[in-house]
């Protein structure tokens, strides 16, 4: 059942004692163990055979930028003309690479490709369990905190914006706006998270409400 108050309300302090206890020194997934982006853990299985039986390995950094009035989440709009979710509003990040050691140094090394974050501002907390796209990725989303003081230097063939947004409102229930969503021959509920003229909905909602749910268990 989606939590019909706040658990957060008592400020940052809180939201970052939650994020090291609960992530702190958490692995990359491994194994067969995954969830569909958007959905809850106990769903997830019930859609796989909608999946590719070999998804793209893939990673994100959900960066959580460690301001001293308060916390926020850095997000990305991706370019329009991209081939894989134009327009959208995501976590910088990309395919895991052969030269990669693995999907943290994924991670860091598109994040500082498409908008110039120096991996000296990033302290990874951990990791969220791995996220299954329908467009055929499995994505490990690395949670971290970055020191303020960076400057963002965008690639305009992968970014158009960034953006920050407090995070305690992307972790607030009464901002998060539940829809019907076609999936196969079923329907399921997932969750927008509207934000002024912006809308954070898809793969990226639900790497939030994985978060959510794991800060409030």
């Amino acid at each position: 059942m989606h939590a019909s108050r706040n658990e957060f309300r008592r400020g940052d302090s809180l939201i970052r004692t939650r994020l090291r206890e609960r992530l702190g020194r958490t692995p990359a997934a491994e194994g067969d163990y995954a969830f569909l982006a958007g959905l809850p853990p106990e769903l997830s299985a019930s859609f796989s055979h909608l999946l590719p039986a070999v998804p793209i390995p893939a990673a994100v950094l959900i960066p959580i930028v460690d301001h001293a009035e308060q916390l926020t989440v850095l997000l990305t709009q991706r370019a329009a003309d991209l081939k894989n979710h134009a327009g959208q509003i995501s976590f910088p990040g990309g395919r895991i690479e052969s030269e990669d050691a693995g999907p943290l140094h994924a991670a860091l090394r598109e994040t500082e490709e498409e908008i110039g974050l120096e991996r000296r501002f990033v302290d990874v907390i951990g990791y969220l369990p791995d996220h299954l796209i329908i467009s055929g990725y499995r994505v490990t989303p690395v949670v971290a905190l970055v020191r303020p003081g960076f400057e963002l230097k965008l690639d305009a063939t992968e970014v158009t914006d960034t953006f920050e947004v407090p995070l305690g409102f992307v972790l607030d229930p009464a901002n998060h706006k539940a829809r019907r969503r076609k999936l196969g021959e079923g329907e399921i509920e997932v969750y927008d998270i509207p934000y002024g003229e912006r809308n954070i909905w898809g793969a990226t909602a639900g790497m939030i409400m994985t978060l959510y749910r794991l800060l409030r268990e």
